[in-house]
């Protein structure tokens, strides 16, 4: 088994069946090397600030993670409001909401010597198994070469069967090999994990969900983001970020200066 690899001109059709099939799938070099290592930079300083107070079981305890990416870096918005993502997610989830927001943001530096993390499904903080549907999907983009040796992201596709992660063996999981500045798309139901990274060098990444915009987000954005945070976005990351109604009566806001605040 291989996750089937696309290229950003072709066809949104393809890339959303092989996804809706397998459950992931890896576009190729969807940014240059100019964003991610500008978006790396910006990021350093946090990495090395904060990253560690996250690390336990789940996460790694020798994997650094920061949150509330969008405050950080202004490149964040050429991730999260990438046209090629936002067609698969338009896709996989306006037929069931109004508008989709970003669930979490997260940045990821898995260190040399990190073991492999648990494999596990991102839409687990839903009661998703009570839908017949995706509620969210994830974008997990390389900041790095992604290899076998350095912790390329396991996924266990669709394919298998198998749904729970203490069934799965070795020959049912395949890695997320990219190069830098693409993206593996999957599922908020796929099992996943990152990978255990035996090389001399850290694997960096930024993966943000999109979740059915009459959900609460996974990361609270009102709280992670002050007021001088989202007035630099754009309207479209504003929104994205879930400064919006979902339609024109649920999260309204009486005091809406433009009328606008429902309005995709």
């Amino acid at each position: 088994m291989a996750l089937c690899h696309y290229k950003a001109d072709d066809d949104i059709h393809d890339i959303v069946a092989a996804l809706t099939r397998t459950g992931a799938v890896v576009v190729d070099n969807l940014l240059s090397d100019e964003t991610i290592d500008a978006l790396s930079h910006d990021l350093r300083p946090e990495f090395d600030r904060e990253g560690h107070l996250y690390q336990n079981t789940f996460n790694g305890h020798q994997t650094l993670r920061v949150g509330g990416v969008a405050k950080y870096s202004r490149y964040f918005s050429d991730l999260l409001l990438d046209p090629v993502v936002l067609a698969v997610a338009d896709a996989i989830l306006k037929p069931y909401c109004e508008v989709y927001q970003v669930g979490s943001t997260t940045a990821i530096e898995i260190l040399p010597g990190e073991g492999a993390q648990v494999l596990h499904a991102d839409d687990t903080c839903y009661p998703s198994h009570l839908l017949p549907f995706e509620v969210q999907i994830s974008a997990l983009w390389a900041l790095d070469d992604f290899t076998q040796e350095n912790g390329a992201t396991r996924v266990v596709p669709k394919e298998t069967g198998i749904e729970d992660p203490e069934q799965v063996e070795d020959k049912d999981v395949v890695q997320a090999v990219m190069p830098k500045g693409s993206a593996v798309l999957y599922l908020g139901s796929t099992l996943h994990g990152g990978g255990e990274n035996q090389s001399a060098l850290p694997r960096k990444a930024v993966v943000n969900t999109y979740c059915l915009g009459w959900l609460r987000q996974e990361e609270n954005q009102y709280l992670t983001l002050s007021r001088e945070d989202v007035a630099s976005q754009s309207d479209a990351m504003r929104r994205m970020l879930g400064f919006q109604a979902h339609g024109p009566y649920l999260g309204v806001w009486p005091e809406d200066p433009d009328g606008l605040w429902y309005e995709t």
